[in-house]
Parts: C-alpha cells; sequence; structure tokens
C-alpha cells in the first residue's frame, strides 16, 4: 500500500508540469475568445456618442435610449415570442423524434436519423435561400410564423440529440413496469418516462430558444419588414455605429448567460440520480 501510494504521489509530481501548461494554455485561449465580449461592457456605459475604447466617461445613456425606442423594443418583444413559439414546437417535434429514432425499429433507421442532423450540417445560407424560396411561391414572407417553421427546423436537431442521449441511457424497465400495472404506453411514457428525463428536455428547450433567439440569416430571409432582434442589431451596426447596440450586447450576453447557467445547475443538480 505504502509502494503503490508513493508512486501514484511520484506519477502526480511529474504530472504537475504538464496540467499547469494545460491549464495555463486553456486560460489564454478562453481569454483570446472572451476579451472582445469583455470590451463591450465598457462600451456600453460610455458617454461618447460613437463607439470608443477606452470610454471617454461613462453613462447609462445608451441603455435608456434602448429602452425608449420603440423599434429596439418591439424587435426584442418579437424575438422573445419567435424563440418561445420555436421553442415548444421544436421541443415537441423533437421529442417525438427522439422516441422514434431511439425506440423504434424500422428499414433505414440510420439513414433518417442522418437526414434528421441535415440542419446542422449544412451551411445556414443555403438553407435560408432554400426556405425563401418555399415561402416566397407560397406569399408568406414577412410573417413571424415563417421565422417560427424556420426556427424551428434548424432547431430539432438541438433536441434530438439532447433527449435522444436521455433516452438511450433511460432504464426502459420502468415504463415497462408502470404499464405492467395497468397504464397504457402512452401514459406510462407521460407519467414516467418524461419526468424521469425531465433535466435533458429543459436542457433541449433552452437550446432551442438560444438558436432562435440568437439566428439572424434566417430571419433576414424571412422576415422581410419584421425585424427580430439581431436583424435589428445587424442594421443598426451598418447604418449607425452608436453604443446602443453595445447596451444591447450586454442585456444579450446577460440573458444568454443566465439560461446557460440555469441548464449546466439542471445538468449538475440531475447527474447524481443518473
Amino acid at each position: 500500500m505504502e509502494l503503490n501510494a508513493a508512486s501514484r504521489g511520484r506519477r502526480r509530481s511529474r504530472m504537475r508540469p504538464w496540467h499547469i501548461g494545460l491549464y495555463a494554455w486553456c486560460g489564454l485561449v478562453f481569454l483570446f475568445l472572451m476579451a472582445p465580449l469583455i470590451v463591450v461592457f465598457p462600451i456600453s456605459f460610455s458617454s461618447s456618442a460613437y463607439l470608443q475604447f477606452p470610454p471617454p466617461g461613462w453613462s447609462l445613456r445608451w441603455y435608456a435610449a434602448y429602452i425608449d425606442d420603440f423599434a429596439w423594443i418591439d424587435a426584442t418583444i418579437r424575438s422573445l415570442k419567435v424563440a418561445m413559439a420555436t421553442t415548444a414546437l421544436s421541443t415537441i417535434l423533437g421529442t417525438m423524434l427522439a422516441f422514434s429514432i431511439v425506440r423504434g425499429r424500422f428499414f433505414g433507421k440510420s439513414t433518417f436519423n442522418q437526414i434528421s442532423m441535415l440542419p446542422l450540417i449544412v451551411p445556414v445560407i443555403i438553407y435560408s435561400i432554400a426556405v425563401y424560396g418555399l415561402f416566397a411561391q407560397l406569399r408568406l414572407i414577412g410573417n413571424w410564423q415563417v421565422i417560427v417553421l424556420g426556427h424551428t427546423v434548424h432547431a430539432i436537431p438541438f433536441v434530438l440529440i439532447v433527449v435522444g442521449a436521455a433516452l438511450r441511457t433511460y432504464d426502459v424497465n420502468y415504463e415497462l413496469a408502470a404499464m405492467s400495472l395497468g397504464a397504457s404506453r402512452l401514459r406510462a411514457i407521460w407519467r414516467v418516462t418524461l419526468p424521469q428525463i425531465r433535466p435533458a428536455l429543459v436542457s433541449a428547450m433552452f437550446l432551442a430558444f438560444i438558436s432562435s433567439f440568437d439566428e439572424l440569416v434566417v430571419a433576414m430571409f424571412l422576415g422581410g419588414s419584421n425585424m427580430t432582434l439581431p436583424k435589428k442589431m445587424f442594421d443598426n451596426i451598418i447604418n449607425a455605429i452608436d453604443p446602443t447596440i453595445a447596451a444591447v450586447s450586454v442585456l444579450q450576453i446577460i440573458l444568454v448567460t443566465g439560461i446557460l447557467i440555469v441548464v449546466s445547475k439542471i445538468g449538475a443538480g440531475a447527474s447524481p440520480a443518473a
């Protein structure tokens, strides 16, 4: 035992410099990736009339400008509405698709699974052109419901990946036990399986929400004159570069970060039960 402990201690001492170097390299990479986001925060509190770093002074005027501008608020509300509708629709369809792929037994299931992942593989600009051609023929361009449909197709793979992984590790005997006690398969899934994989469902919902709320290209093609928040931000960068865009970016970063923290907490809380 003493020899084994001594050998483990020697191995840890030999690996420690590599660990330090790895942590240092990861820290530098993380700092490089996060530095642009860090710069946005002080710019959003700038007293300057244009984007300037470092700020010459500090002010909340650009947050007030965002709140007082009807165009910004309208775009924000529309993005939230589209994202919530996309979340609901993609979660339902993606969960049903995950059940069919994980539980189903039919010819070509692997091919069907690969086709379901195509929205993540096909470049978003190609997908946007395709759905624009479809909905333009139907004269539906400009309706926010069309943006929801476009975002739903793009969000379903996220739900499929997360829920499918949960179903593959789920003990189906719980469901079979409920059925042996008289529950139908649908009732057993609703009352037993879905509550057991609730953390995966919640994580999939948040991922679908983020993928829709931050999406720009599909909204540009399908939205017409109805601006979502990312499209409004894009137009603001082109037409009027003022720190309002920085204030909106900070609010977006806080929202997305909060959602990711909630997802991580849910995953951490579910891990002991798994």
